[in-house]
């Protein structure tokens, strides 16, 4: 049963890379594809969720923003996952900091995703389960920071469904638990790859620092994060010639 095109995507397996990269908004996605990938095809521009496929060194690459939110990336993911033959999802986001040792424009790599949301509660565990990457892709990623000299941290997210929360001592409490940053998308990453049995990974720019309230601009999100967005392409790269 063909179950392509689907109400957020209109393409085909044959429009997608086995890598897709995925950030959160569109322009950066068209950023990204205009500035790095070799003859680039926007292959999907349902509801302005601007999807781009070309190439990066030679392999087959694609990026497609997710929306905010674990509602919308788990839409677009299960979707890559299961209807377009996508192995491997790279999250590129921009993330807040909560630890005083991951500075503005440091790397993130989300080893683990904590999550205030219900978003496992359809999978009805007897229990609590614990996002988490997948070991290639990170493990991957971080031999490509290393080469490109990026300043980074690896371990635990909060993927929050709240960006205005009312519960003014939450980042206190994550913070005391190890959490490095707050998020809105990768849980819901990680448990869609573990359930359809393919790799995620987020990695994130920190743009904001919560607790000393530096920041950076939308515009610089959107075009200046590029140490990231070139860690992820490498990765990408390895990933191809590793099959």
């Amino acid at each position: 049963m063909t179950n392509y095109p689907t109400p957020h995507i209109n393409a085909t397996p044959a429009d997608f890379a086995k890598t897709v990269l995925m950030p959160g908004d569109p322009l950066r996605a068209k950023f990204i594809a205009e500035t790095y990938l070799e003859n680039p095809v926007l292959v999907n521009n349902v509801r302005g969720i601007q999807g781009y496929t070309g190439t990066y060194k030679g392999t087959k690459v694609s990026v497609m923003a997710s929306g905010m939110g674990m509602p919308s990336i788990g839409i677009y993911s299960y979707e890559l996952f299961n209807f377009f033959d996508v192995d491997n999802i790279i999250r590129i986001g921009s993330t807040g900091s909560i630890n005083m040792d991951v500075k503005v424009r440091d790397i993130v790599f989300g080893m683990g995703a904590s999550t205030n949301s219900a978003y496992a509660s359809q999978y009805e565990l007897p229990g609590t389960y614990a996002p988490i990457a997948s070991y290639k892709l990170l493990k991957t990623a971080i031999s490509e920071a290393e080469k490109l000299g990026a300043t980074y941290h690896v371990g635990n997210v909060l993927s929050s469904d709240t960006f205005y929360n009312d519960d003014k001592d939450a980042t206190e409490k994550w913070a005391k638990m190890g959490v490095m940053c707050i998020e809105m998308e990768a849980a819901a990453l990680y448990m869609n790859a573990a359930r359809c049995n393919k790799n995620a990974l987020a990695m994130f720019t920190v743009s904001d620092h919560i607790l000393t309230g530096e920041a950076t601009t939308a515009q610089e999100r959107q075009e200046t994060f590029t140490q990231m967005m070139e860690i992820a392409l490498e990765t990408a790269v390895a990933l191809a010639k590793a099959e």
